[in-house]
């Protein structure tokens, strides 16, 4: 196992739940991108996105994880980090990247407060469209991929683990 665990995937699939448990089970600290975001721009996402546009938030998101330092630590990110290039290769530098797959169809049912959420989206794209664009990128950049199907927090986080373990 690397030194952290990198949970990526799309808005909804768990990422920040299943992080803080994942944590727990292997011993690490707990780092959440967007909170970071939130912190540093003293702003809610959602606020971000509304007053500076997509572009500019996607810059915000990739300049800050491309400038994440961390060890021994599950780090939790945003679904749209897949378009950040230097976010994405200090986080492949860092550890070991999950993809959190989780169908489409669950993600709608998950997304119930979508316009609070901080989603990048533009406002006539569906969650299909999102999903479809993003599913690539999350394969490309994931060392792993755990698919969520069926399974409940505590299963999902001993597939994590179990794979992890694999990858050695």
């Amino acid at each position: 196992m690397k030194n952290n665990i990198i949970l990526i995937g799309m808005p909804g699939a768990g990422k920040s739940t299943l992080g803080v448990v994942l944590a727990k089970a292997v011993g690490f600290d707990f780092i959440d991108t967007d909170l970071i975001i939130q912190s540093e721009q003293n702003e809610k996402l959602y606020r971000i996105i509304e007053k500076k546009g997509i572009e500019k938030f996607t810059e915000i998101e990739n300049k800050t994880v491309a400038s994440l330092k961390a060890e021994n630590c599950v780090i939790a990110t945003g679904g749209s980090v897949i378009f950040g290039k230097e976010a994405m290769e200090n986080l492949k530098s860092l550890g070991t990247v999950v993809y959190l797959q989780v169908e489409e169809k669950e993600i709608e049912k998950r997304l119930s407060n979508i316009k609070t959420r901080g989603i990048v989206m533009k406002a006539d794209e569906t969650v299909e469209k999102i999903y479809n664009e993003r599913t690539p990128l999350y394969e490309k950049y994931a060392d792993i991929t755990v698919s969520c199907k069926g399974m409940d927090l505590e299963k999902t986080v001993e597939a994590i683990i179990n794979n992890l373990g694999e990858e050695k």
